[in-house]
């Protein structure tokens, strides 16, 4: 939803076409900053109503270059290229033209937006082992040092948990 209403905002650019009121007098009365009044205004005197509706667009960089070199051959300022192309927002059009003062015609093109998708490598099935040859073990071989390693894990559980023990019993003696 929008800040202002679309029927806001004609009834304001239309007071003040009709000469009721000036932009900051129209501006104090509803809460609407002038320049934004000044906006909708130069945006109904170019487009009319439409104008004056949301709008969700997106540029591309051909599009956004045709600005930029109309805003330099007609030296407008951004608010005025922004009524000129419907752009909603002067802000964007300063941003494009630093943009393209910094990067070139490339740094207009539009960006993706969000996180950027995580690369899965696939692991390497051949890899070479730290002697440098690849492992050419059997499946029962693998298995068996699985079981060896288990076991041993297991074994050093147990003498951890028994050195614990040993430890706190200790330490009873020694209160008592």
């Amino acid at each position: 939803m929008t800040k202002h209403s679309e029927q806001l905002k004609v009834k304001m650019v239309k007071q003040y076409l009709a000469g009721v009121a000036g932009t900051g007098v129209l501006a104090q009365r509803y809460g609407v900053g002038r320049s934004v009044l000044r906006r909708w205004i130069a945006a109904y005197e170019q487009h009319g109503r439409e104008g004056l509706r949301k709008k969700f667009s997106h540029y591309d960089a051909r599009f956004r270059m045709s600005v930029l070199a109309h805003m330099w051959k007609k030296d407008l300022s951004h608010e005025q290229v922004a009524a000129v192309f419907d752009i909603r927002s002067p802000a964007c059009i300063a941003r494009w033209e630093r943009q393209y003062h910094i990067g070139g015609i490339d740094a207009l093109a539009p960006r993706p937006r969000g996180r950027r998708p995580k690369v899965m490598t696939q692991p390497d099935h051949d890899k070479p082992t730290e002697d440098g040859a690849p492992d050419e073990r059997t499946r029962e071989q693998l298995l068996k040092e699985n079981e060896y390693l288990r076991a041993e894990v297991a074994y050093l559980k147990k003498l951890d948990a028994l050195l614990q023990a040993k430890k706190q019993a200790a330490q009873k003696k020694k209160r008592k």
